[in-house]
């Protein structure tokens, strides 16, 4: 379970985040869309500890990130592909974190197999890796302590369609196994297919949650179209409260 409450992170005068109250639950995928700029990394980085909160609360299996112990067992976290030490091969980078969380080396080759990064490429520096490799790694240490939850940043991007489609079957026998899956991503007709239930936010508000088949047979539009419909208003006018209000109260 991942809960913000009123969750709130200002700059200065500047609102980055504002108010927002969402719940991601076990046994669903969560899509959390927006446009660039809306609030989204920000949101997770508070949800994971790495940003202040102003005000209001982040919790993640009923407690603050920083309150869990040896949190990599938990939740696993990809945020930033590209926040990898270059120097390290794929398997040096998985085997540090798996010695920092107490995970048996085995379980390196085995997410090394279950992301579909073969042993040569294993062996390789960070550095020569392709965006989609580095994408597959972030994902390998997010599963390496066997979590509770996933907190996913854009992981799809740099896949090619056989690694988005490997990647929504990996997130669908996450939740069916039990697990809690908090997704962002650009990719509308992707998160289509997996999100159980969606949370739009739009300049650092939410306008828009709910469950996926409620928010598109009500809208009778695809995803992408409500997307830009709910994001294209909030940009509109930014200052004016938040609209589809009728919205936001049947979907829950």
């Amino acid at each position: 379970m991942i809960t913000a409450d009123h969750l709130t992170r200002r700059y200065g005068d500047f609102t980055a985040v504002g108010n927002v109250t969402f719940e991601a639950r076990p046994g669903l995928v969560t899509g959390f869309l927006g446009p660039n700029g809306a609030g989204k990394s920000t949101t997770m980085r508070m949800l994971c500890g790495l940003t202040p909160v102003t005000s209001g609360t982040a919790h993640v299996l009923g407690m603050p990130f920083r309150e869990l112990t040896n949190p990599g067992r938990r939740v696993g976290v990809l945020l930033d592909a590209s926040a990898q030490h270059a120097g390290r091969t794929g398997r040096e980078a998985l085997t540090v974190s798996a010695m920092l969380m107490g995970v048996g080396r085995r379980r390196v080759t085995e997410v090394l197999d279950l992301v579909g990064l073969t042993p040569k490429e294993a062996d390789r520096r960070v550095r020569g890796y392709s965006l989609g490799m580095r994408q597959r790694l972030g994902i390998a240490n997010a599963l390496l302590g066997e979590p509770e939850v996933l907190i996913l940043d854009e992981p799809a991007n740099g896949l090619d369609p056989a690694g988005i489609r490997w990647m929504r079957d990996l997130l669908r026998d996450f939740v069916r196994s039990g697990g809690t899956v908090l997704l962002s991503s650009h990719l509308l007709h992707e998160v289509e297919k997996v999100a159980d239930e969606i949370v739009v936010i739009g300049n650092g508000r939410i306008v828009a949650q709910g469950s996926t088949e409620f928010l598109l047979s009500h809208s009778q539009r695809s995803l992408e179209d409500l997307f830009l419909d709910l994001t294209a208003d909030v940009s509109r006018d930014a200052a004016a409260p938040a609209t589809h209000e009728s919205t936001r109260e049947n979907a829950r």
